[in-house]
């Protein structure tokens, strides 16, 4: 009998894909907010000149784009598990390799098989949202070099309005196939305290959670959690 394979859906073939077509710029700023119109810039990452980076669940890579870009980092790898992602990623940017490379794959993996590789690694709603924290933050800890920075920004709730989880449970938010079928993935929604306890956890220190509340009005506004840590010297 032969071996039998299954394919894993690629909930993010929809994601962007619109706006792939009509706006193919490098951003001008980076911002962390859900509403992408508020809070800090790149300042939070620390110094960038010459770094090893990654951008975790990256996307189309716009914001991976930005940093190769406007900054002069030694190189940033866009990291996202969506095939159709990566793919958008590499028409809209592989222009700027090798400073920037698209990476496709399981995000988990990659950093696990790169122990002290990355200066920073950072995630803006990526694959910190959409993976099991208790995997995911002690390997990306273990990627980054002593002292590296690790920087992400989450929902502060549920964008239903519903509060964040206190425990380390995932809820279940809605998406979509490739084929237009509805459907669900689990989305880690997490009180502030949860995330400072998992850091700790992984190995990190230095640990800092700031909010910034939602600028705009609707059923799909949030608040954003803005949290950094460092992996232990």
């Amino acid at each position: 009998m032969g071996r039998v394979t299954t394919t894993i859906p690629d909930l993010w073939h929809h994601y962007g894909r619109s706006r792939s077509e009509t706006d193919r710029d490098v951003p001008d700023r980076f911002r962390w907010t859900w509403g992408q119109d508020s809070g800090p810039g790149t300042e939070v990452l620390g110094g960038l000149d010459g770094a090893c980076v990654a951008d975790l669940g990256a996307g189309a890579a716009r914001h991976a784009a930005h940093l190769a870009t406007r900054h002069r980092p030694a190189r940033v790898d866009a990291v996202d598990s969506s095939p159709a992602q990566s793919a958008m990623a590499t028409d809209l940017f592989g222009h700027l390799a090798p400073r920037l490379q698209v990476v496709s794959g399981d995000v988990t993996a990659h950093l696990q098989a790169l122990p002290a590789t990355y200066d920073v690694l950072y995630s803006v709603f990526g694959a910190v949202d959409f993976t099991d924290p208790r995997e995911l933050l002690p390997r990306a800890a273990a990627a980054l070099r002593p002292g590296g920075r690790l920087v992400f920004s989450t929902l502060a709730h549920y964008l239903s309005g519903s509060p964040a989880q206190a425990d380390v449970v995932a809820g279940r938010v809605g998406a979509k196939t490739a084929g237009g079928e509805a459907t669900t993935m689990p989305r880690w929604v997490l009180e502030e305290q949860a995330w400072v306890k998992l850091l700790d956890q992984a190995g990190f220190t230095d640990i800092a959670v700031e909010v910034w509340p939602a600028t705009g009005e609707g059923p799909r506004t949030a608040a954003t959690l803005l949290v950094s840590a460092r992996r232990a010297a």
